[in-house]
């Protein structure tokens, strides 16, 4: 399952994303999106889990959930629409 999250703190690693969901099943990747010419944080990201039930448990327990003093927006990814 494909996970979109949203609202992340500048300051956050894919490692520390990647940390924070394996507490609810096997984490596949960690994503957080940069600007292509800083190198900085858009604030957002996606994760992709093992499984349907490990990434709606994630989903549910994390959508706004308090992380590094920033509460999170987690919900499932939708496939991007072509142009």
């Amino acid at each position: 399952m494909n996970i979109y999250v949203g609202n992340i703190p500048y300051k956050c690693t894919e490692d520390d994303l990647g940390n924070l969901f394996a507490e609810y099943g096997d984490v596949v990747s960690v994503k957080i999106i940069t600007d292509k010419f800083s190198g900085r944080s858009k604030g957002f990201g996606f994760v992709e889990m093992a499984s349907d039930e490990a990434g709606t448990k994630a989903v549910e327990a994390l959508d706004s959930y308090l992380f590094m003093e920033r509460n999170l927006k987690v919900n499932v990814a939708h496939p991007r629409e072509e142009k």
